[in-house]
């Protein structure tokens, strides 16, 4: 069974997972308003294949965030199954779309969407420029992890930032997670040492490190999470880490180079991409993968503490492309 098969028979029976699949349904769909509805314009428009139908779609999928060097690997693969399976009907190659959409995002890899924990302590560095939705967000993985019966700690790593320890002292509390943070001291990593001595003693299971997002200052930052990251292994040799990348999707192809330039930065295990429900952008998340080769590992699609999804690539296809599944 193709792809597009797959997806299709998967959600015949919406009731069994209602609730999520109906978030990635909303939450998509102003992308989906944008993009869909212009593939079945054009699709109106055109009775056969052709070279001009063919760049129409070219620009269709440009102008949703894929990425220009996504699309036109996409291109060139929806092209050459065109020429293999004879497809002169518009309307066949709908299915061709999400199957090489599919493909690309795979591209034969193990796409690792969980945030990997282990039954000992667990850090996760949260990395970003200011305003994407950093805090927020630990705050919902917080909430997660909690729920899952997890002992958390939030460290007030963003020492730059006026309001950001308090800010996180709030939502600590707001999600019955213990609190580390030092109000007034400039030295990120004298905190982040600290507050892991103090987890490590509590019994703490998940450690969420908050940290500035001073992008623009480049060789600064890479010297401030070089130093944290060695601080972390300096308390915690053996400590299972993850770094995750928090992206506002609204900010489409800047969001992109965003994550390319915090790549040069420190070792990103994953994104966590924000704001999706507010965005005609949504195709970012193909872009993030193909063009900086990092997977997405949660979206955001609101502001209450359960909006937070681990990342679904059949139930993202499926937001996507409803109308034309």
């Amino acid at each position: 069974m193709n792809i597009f098969g797959k997806i299709k028979n998967l959600f015949k029976k919406e009731d069994e997972d209602k609730k999520e699949i109906q978030k990635y349904d909303e939450g998509l769909s102003k992308t989906r308003k944008n993009f869909v509805e212009k593939i079945l314009n054009i699709n109106n428009k055109y009775e056969k294949i052709n070279e001009e139908y063919l760049e129409s779609l070219e620009e269709i999928l440009i102008n949703a965030d894929i990425g220009v060097s996504t699309v036109l690997k996409l291109m060139d693969s929806i092209r050459k199954r065109i020429k293999e399976d004879k497809i002169e009907d518009v309307n066949l190659l709908k299915e061709v779309i999400v199957d090489e959409i599919f493909i690309t995002y795979v591209n034969n890899d193990i796409i690792d969407t969980n945030v990997n924990t282990s039954n000992n302590i667990n850090v996760i560095l949260f990395v970003g420029v200011n305003g994407v939705g950093k805090t927020t967000t630990i705050a919902k993985l917080a909430h997660k992890f909690i729920l899952d019966g997890k002992k958390v700690k939030m460290i007030a790593g963003d020492t730059f930032r006026a309001g950001a320890y308090l800010q996180l002292k709030e939502w600590a509390s707001k999600t019955k997670s213990s609190f580390y943070g030092v109000e007034g001291q400039i030295d990120p990593s004298s905190v982040i040492f600290d507050g892991l001595k103090e987890a490590e003693q509590d019994g703490t299971q998940i450690v969420l490190i908050d940290t500035a997002g001073r992008l623009q200052n480049k060789d600064y930052l890479m010297k401030e999470l070089d130093k944290i990251n060695k601080t972390i292994k300096k308390v915690l040799p053996d400590v299972n880490q993850e770094t995750l990348l928090v992206i506002d999707a609204n900010t489409g192809q800047n969001g992109i180079n965003q994550a390319k330039e915090f790549k040069k930065v420190t070792n990103i295990t994953g994104v966590v991409l924000t704001k999706l429900d507010s965005t005609a952008k949504g195709g970012i998340v193909l872009a993030i993968k193909e063009e900086v080769g990092i997977p997405v590992k949660y979206i955001g699609f609101g502001e209450k503490d359960t909006d937070l999804e681990i990342f679904d690539l059949d139930k993202y296809i499926y937001g996507l492309f409803k109308g034309l599944i």
